[in-house]
């Protein structure tokens, strides 16, 4: 059965603008990074896929080793482009990225040209697709000159293997370099891609700013923590949950401490009518700084009660003092 979309997707999205560049995305856009790869159910993932844009969400996030297996996330949304999403095409912000390792030997990691395009070439054959609008390279490498990094991404635009430049986890320091060097190249950088949530605020004292100076839009990772700032762990650690299977969040993260500062923030998300999870992202969109938040999903109904954050409103004045001294503590 033909997909069609749903035909009010775009009423209740308030997009915000890139820094200072031309291209808008949605407040919370859909990370690929878990559950979309050949581990996963295809249709579950495309279920969500459909549901997301049906409500307003035009941005799709990737990166080359999105699985597992590496590439496999890139490859089921290519399959999902072709079944539902070709048509609209042009209504969508696909990213991609490379820079963290992704096959044996030494061009398979990093941040060379050699890896840079060959990667891009890889990503758009899995994709299927003639171009990205975004691509990032993943994470800082000092081992290869800058210049050759930002070089490279210039290529790619040269290329019209990507519309735009984005960088993903470099400190405000190397932010300004390679975004002088971009600019300097015709390709200037119109996203950055860091971690940020109520538990990890290390951007607020630098790089926030500095994205802002140089008209650098924010679309940030892990706004709940991978999951801590969900329900989900406010009691005992459910049987099927990801800590303790992934690197990215080990089981002696959650300390006594953390689970106490976890159940006083869901009371507060409570008394303001919200889950943790909606406050979480609501947070998180509070500064106008952020263009975007990036948010997974298992199922659809997750995915509609992230969503449904947006018809909450802001968080007043009070709710937000109150999270700054929980953090704090």
């Amino acid at each position: 059965m033909t997909y069609l979309p749903a035909a009010d997707r775009y009423a209740g999205t308030a997009f915000r603008r890139c820094g200072a560049s031309g291209l808008v995305l949605p407040p919370l856009s859909l990370g690929l990074w878990q559950n979309f790869g050949g581990n996963d159910v295809f249709e579950t993932g495309r279920a969500i896929v459909r549901r997301a844009f049906d409500r307003g969400i035009t941005h799709f996030d990737l990166a080359n080793n999105y699985g597992p297996p590496y590439g496999s996330a890139e490859a089921n949304f290519g399959r999902m482009m072709a079944l539902d999403l070709h048509p609209h095409r042009d209504e969508l912000i696909i990213s991609s990225k490379a820079g963290y390792d992704m096959w044996p030997g030494p061009y398979g990691d990093g941040g060379s040209r050699k890896y840079l395009l060959a990667s891009l070439d890889a990503s758009l054959k899995r994709l299927g697709l003639d171009y990205v609008d975004v691509f990032y390279h993943h994470r800082m490498d000092l081992q290869t000159p800058l210049a050759e990094t930002t070089g490279a991404l210039a290529h790619a635009v040269r290329q019209g293997k990507a519309l735009y430049v984005g960088l993903s986890s470099y400190s405000p320091e190397r932010t300004q370099e390679a975004a002088a060097m971009l600019r300097d190249l015709g390709a200037p950088c119109v996203l950055h891609q860091p971690r940020y949530s109520m538990l990890d605020r290390t951007i607020e004292a630098e790089l926030l700013g500095t994205l802002d100076d140089l008209g650098i839009g924010c679309a940030v990772f892990s706004p709940l923590a991978q999951g801590l700032l969900t329900d989900k762990y406010l009691g005992d650690v459910p049987a099927d949950a990801r800590m303790g299977r992934s690197r990215s969040l080990p089981s002696e993260r959650l300390t006594p401490e953390l689970k106490a500062r976890l159940v006083r923030l869901n009371a507060v998300a409570q008394a303001s009518g919200r889950s943790l999870a909606q406050m979480a992202l609501t947070w998180t969109l509070r500064d106008r700084r952020v263009t975007t938040a990036l948010v997974g999903a298992r199922t659809v109904a997750q995915l509609d009660h992230l969503l449904d954050h947006a018809a909450s409103g802001e968080l007043d004045a009070g709710a937000c003092a109150e999270i700054d001294v929980l953090l704090a503590g």
